[in-house]
């Protein structure tokens, strides 16, 4: 049985991410017994992630500020303000920030994918080792940790 769960944000975990961007974990899958995971991206200008597939959730994206490209298979979209995007589960896809900045919401259920950015994303509440970067190796082992598939490189 689930509990209500609230989380404010000095209780809310930030990490450093892919090419500049950061990820909150807003609720994870512990506070939410495992139905979601709700995260928020902060996000720099040609920002993308692998193109890529999941295996364990699907995923919805909300761009509450900025503009993006989404694909999801071999279609293309472009994505502004207050857009929100569905990604079924095993549907490979991906994004590129097109603004200066973009912020975007994320929901996957069921939770469980903070996990992945919480294994190879370094959080932000320590202090950040000199020219630290996320290794492929870091990432590669993240994904796969956590049922996700790199199908090609950044759209």
């Amino acid at each position: 049985m689930s509990i209500p769960y609230l989380a404010q944000p000095e209780q809310q975990q930030k990490l450093e991410w892919l090419g500049g961007s950061t990820f909150s974990v807003l609720l994870d899958s512990a506070a939410t017994g495992g139905r979601l995971t709700v995260g928020r991206f902060d996000a720099p200008r040609g920002q993308a992630p692998p193109f890529h597939l999941h295996t364990r959730e699907d995923e919805v994206f909300m761009l509450i500020q900025g503009t993006a490209l989404v694909w999801a298979g071999e279609q293309e979209y472009e994505l502004s303000e207050g857009g929100i995007v569905y990604l079924p589960r095993n549907v490979p896809h991906g994004y590129r920030i097109t603004s200066e900045r973009a912020d975007l919401l994320l929901i996957a259920t069921p939770g469980g994918l903070e996990g992945m950015f919480r294994h190879a994303g370094r959080d932000m509440s320590t202090p950040r080792p000199e020219g630290f970067e996320i290794a492929e190796d870091a990432l590669a082992a993240a994904a796969d940790a956590y049922g996700q598939v790199v199908v090609g490189p950044p759209r």
